[in-house]
């Protein structure tokens, strides 16, 4: 991607664009897959009304009596976090996956995770069975924690460098395209009812069946078909395709580098990645971050939503309509993030992301506590919630993503992704499971413990995570080769001085 200057000097860098390809890969891969992950995770809240109803009367037309509170309340917490548990088990198939099926591959495979509970949750009234519900709802998450993981890594691959951050947001800007899909779908009047949630259910297979058809035409990720296959001629194919240019040795000679400084070790797994001295600070750097996207109350803000907006004096009824409100602030800004990301970078998102979910979770804390006492604290809490939502928005909800890309190279990526993606889903299951025994405990103050979360991981991305944007990922392996007290230097592109390997097993500490 280098060409020469007017005056025959030092070649000039030419910048990737947008081509018609890639954008099409791109909105394709993102709506047949990450566009699920958002719709299953709101697809549950409206209707749950009438979905506890069916699982009642199901009960009652089997053992002619109708069901204890209790295992109605079991049943039903079965049927949400069943989808976060497939989510951790579709994260530990990412690496298995995408090295044999390769990256496109892999997401044309995971249809099956979708389209299957598609149709099952779809006649799951017909067939008066509430157990096919909780089953599908492990299999659709399954769906969700590879796609969740695998489309960030395709497009990471599929994008030139100075693209990169933005194609990486588009993923996290479809989960909340999806969420509020399902927010929409799910008013009284559409499809959250007593007779359209079958339906509202079933619809996560129309993405899958769109993905199937198409995705096929589009390019497989041209540093897998390179460097993990051996397959120039493919690879080089491909990226002509994706920049629209035929000259793309640029390009190549950086895969080259960096199969050459590879080609000695292999594939990592998940054991090797976890005991990698050369790897310990971006291994710990995407866990922390991961835990804190999860840990820092995202869920627990919209659950408390409700109850916040009709302590305001929203009418029951209107409460869906704002609920809808808040996705569609969630959507635009993640837009935003699409925008920003290359001109301000991943690191100042993240801080200013955290930072504002911090002190939302102090304020609303202070601001629940006195909602009884104050006439207009209410709308204090209401605005705590929106703000809340704009800063988990523009960081913490895409950007780990995108860094995980970044931080690691094509031999240990896949792997990476597996431990991101389990952490991720893990840390969901778990405030899922933990923050309603929370409330009842320390109500309000809950949102202390997520402020802290919030505070901690700041603290952390500021001391330690650099900027990424614009580098290639030899350069952001040498960044991390400094803090990991290990050597390391890059070959410089054409004819420079021989490639000293950056090695993750054969690195050399730093004297």
């Amino acid at each position: 991607m280098a060409k020469e200057n007017e005056d025959g000097g030092k070649p000039v860098e030419r910048r990737g664009r947008l081509t018609v390809v890639l954008a099409l890969a791109t909105l394709i891969s993102a709506f047949g897959s990450s566009f699920q992950y958002g719709y299953n995770v709101a697809v549950v809240n409206s209707p749950s009304v009438f979905m506890k109803q069916f699982y009642n009367t199901t009960y009652m037309g089997r053992y002619g009596r109708p069901m204890e509170d209790s295992f109605l309340t079991l049943l039903w917490s079965f049927s949400v976090s069943m989808y976060p548990l497939g989510g951790f088990f579709g994260s530990l198939m990412v690496a298995p996956l995408v090295n044999k099926l390769g990256r496109k591959g892999t997401l044309l495979f995971n249809n099956i995770f979708s389209i299957v509970p598609a149709v099952m949750m779809g006649v799951s009234e017909i067939a008066k069975s509430y157990e096919i519900i909780i089953v599908a709802r492990v299999i659709v998450g399954i769906c969700a924690g590879l796609s969740s993981n695998v489309v960030p890594m395709y497009l990471g691959e599929l994008s030139p460098k100075n693209l990169r951050g933005a194609l990486g947001v588009v993923p996290q800007l479809f989960i909340t395209v999806g969420i509020l899909s399902a927010q929409v779908l799910g008013i009284r009047n559409i499809l959250g009812n007593s007779t359209g949630w079958p339906l509202m259910l079933g619809l996560t297979g129309i993405p899958a069946v769109i993905e199937l058809v198409l995705l096929p035409f589009f390019p497989e990720s041209p540093r897998y078909m390179l460097i993990q296959k051996g397959d120039e001629k493919t690879a080089k194919k491909a990226l002509q395709r994706l920049r629209g240019w035929e000259n793309v040795e640029e390009e190549l000679e950086e895969m080259r580098l960096e199969e050459q400084s590879e080609r000695a070790e292999g594939r990592l797994s998940v054991l090797s990645l976890l005991s990698q001295r050369s790897l310990r600070w971006q291994l710990v750097s995407i866990i922390i971050m991961n835990m804190g996207q999860q840990l820092s109350g995202v869920n627990a803000i919209y659950y408390y939503a409700d109850s916040i907006y009709a302590t305001a004096g929203v009418k029951e009824n209107d409460i869906q309509y704002v609920t809808v409100g808040t996705g569609a602030v969630n959507v635009f800004m993640t837009i935003a993030a699409v925008f920003v990301v290359e001109a301000s970078g991943r690191r100042l998102l993240l801080l200013c992301g955290f930072g504002i979910c911090c002190a939302a979770c102090v304020v609303l804390t202070v601001a629940l506590n006195f909602q009884e006492s104050v006439t207009w604290m209410p709308y204090i809490s209401i605005a705590c919630v929106i703000i809340y939502v704009i800063g988990h928005a523009i960081g913490p909800s895409p950007i780990p993503y995108v860094v995980t890309t970044e931080m690691f190279r094509q031999s240990a990526r896949p792997a990476a992704f597996m431990v991101a993606g389990s952490v991720h889903w893990l840390s969901n299951f778990t405030v899922g499971l933990i923050f309603p025994f929370l409330e009842t405990g320390l109500g309000p103050y809950s949102f202390i413990i997520f402020s802290v979360i919030c505070l901690v991981t700041l603290v952390y991305i500021w001391l330690v995570v650099p900027e990424t944007k614009s580098k290639t990922f030899l350069e952001i392996c040498q960044m991390f080769a400094k803090r990991n007290k290990l050597h390391a230097s890059i070959h410089t592109q054409f004819g420079g001085p021989p490639a000293q390997h950056i090695s993750h097993r054969g690195a050399v500490p730093l004297t």
